[in-house]
């Protein structure tokens, strides 16, 4: 495997004597893995192997397992998302907690935002931004497939949202683009596409993604900077050059279990020391503390959706905001910032379709067990197969929407009609 030549010597600077344990790191097979997913109660993958140590629910693939996602019945349950080792440390540094109201700033494809969203446990209200649309339709996507109840999905440039939300977030996690030198061994489109100006210019993309970060921040919140590269420039120097521009953040020591404890608020990931990519994650506090923040006042649950959907997942949504717009109806959570003005994709869980008839969300199928639901269908694998590929069926159950679900996991709606389960999830997620 050939790497840049100028690459190369910036690596032996900086690492001196580990320099030649790193070469040989970088020459393995890189470790696959994924991350159970919290949201799911019992979440298991009969791939999962030995624990990530600094990610509860990070597991490492069995090597004799190969993952198909667009033909496994758990992938499109939410019972997993594959997601590199190292790239889960960010949120487990910056640690969101339930209640608290979050924002994800580079949040696409959506593996951190969905860990953060995990962490809080459906409490509080999250942010997931990606400023390229086709890449927030994916974000999106996944959280939904993941069963994210209290998320919202836009796409905007960093510098409007910090015009929209001033000192809103108690913690915002910058996941910056960069020169992806981390990434390395496992991509080599990310090696063709390095040059020796890189760093340079991601340090001041960087710059600019966390200035309009900390303007986001409540005094008293926590600001988490992570790439995936090995770049001093855009690592160390770019939290360093924000330190030094912005003195009401200080360093925030934290502690990753395999991994060890941060030196300045500062942490690095490397291949020769641990099972996984290179990452790089900074913990910043701002001073000060918050005035409490607005919340949304609780909305109605259109009847039509109750009598069509019996059951208690309307119950978990008491005190949530219930909003309609073009015959879309959503519940947000009540600590859910305003999105007026914003390109936004997802707010909260989408209800269903209101617009002359009545049409449950496969959103709202996804953010349930199946005990929530009255009206129910339980499939075995031959079953869900046939469901997931777009199918209907026999099937023995009263006529109504129903949930489907597998070995207890959502899949999406269907509707009984006359002993046939009419199948209605989204021809985009069928099994291909």
């Amino acid at each position: 495997m050939e790497y840049p030549a100028e690459w190369l010597s910036n690596m032996e600077r900086l690492l001196g004597g580990e320099y030649a344990a790193f070469l040989q790191a970088m020459a393995r097979e890189p470790a696959r893995s994924m991350r159970l997913n919290a949201l799911r109660d019992g979440a298991a993958s009969d791939r999962a192997g030995e624990a990530i140590p600094w990610s509860p629910f990070g597991r490492y693939l069995r090597e004799a397992d190969a993952v198909r996602t667009g033909q496994d019945i758990a992938h499109a349950a939410g019972v997993y998302y594959m997601q590199e080792a190292s790239a889960q440390a960010p949120a487990e540094a910056l640690a969101p907690k339930p209640g608290e109201v979050v924002l994800d700033l580079c949040a696409a494809p959506g593996g951190k935002a969905s860990q953060m969203a995990a962490k809080m446990g459906g409490r509080g209200a999250l942010v997931a931004n990606e400023i390229e649309f086709p890449r927030a339709k994916a974000l999106s996507g996944n959280l939904e497939r993941l069963g994210v109840r209290n998320a919202a999905v836009v796409s905007e440039t960093p510098e409007r949202l910090a015009i929209k939300f001033p000192e809103t977030f108690d913690a915002v996690l910058a996941d910056a683009p960069c020169s992806g030198e981390g990434m390395f061994r496992r991509d080599p489109e990310t090696r063709l596409a390095w040059t020796p100006g890189s760093p340079a210019g991601c340090a001041a993309r960087q710059a600019k993604i966390l200035d309009s970060a900390a303007k986001m921040v409540k005094p008293g919140g926590r600001l988490c900077y992570s790439t995936c590269t090995f770049s001093d420039l855009e690592d160390e120097g770019t939290a360093r050059v924000f330190l030094k521009g912005h003195p009401d953040f200080s360093p925030a020591d934290f502690e990753l279990n395999g991994v060890g404890r941060s030196e300045g608020g500062m942490l690095r990931l490397w291949p020769h020391k641990l099972k996984g990519d290179g990452h790089f994650v900074a913990l910043m506090r701002r001073a000060g503390e918050a005035a409490p923040a607005p919340r949304r006042q609780a909305g109605r649950m259109p009847a039509a959706l109750l009598d069509a959907l019996p059951g208690r997942w309307a119950g978990a949504l008491d005190g949530w905001a219930i909003e309609e717009s073009n015959g879309r109806v959503d519940a947000l959570p009540p600590e859910m910032p305003d999105l007026d003005g914003l390109r936004a994709l997802r707010r909260g869980v989408r209800l269903c379709e209101a617009r002359g008839f009545l049409r449950p969300d496969h959103a709202l199928a996804m953010a349930f067990a199946p005990e929530f639901f009255e009206r129910r269908a339980s499939l075995d694998d031959r079953g869900a197969r046939a469901f997931l590929a777009g199918e209907a069926f026999a099937f023995d159950a009263p006529d109504g929407w129903t949930h489907v679900s597998w070995r207890g996991f959502p899949l999406g709606f269907g509707k009984m009609s006359q002993g046939v389960l009419k199948n209605h999830l989204p021809k985009g997620l069928r099994l291909r």
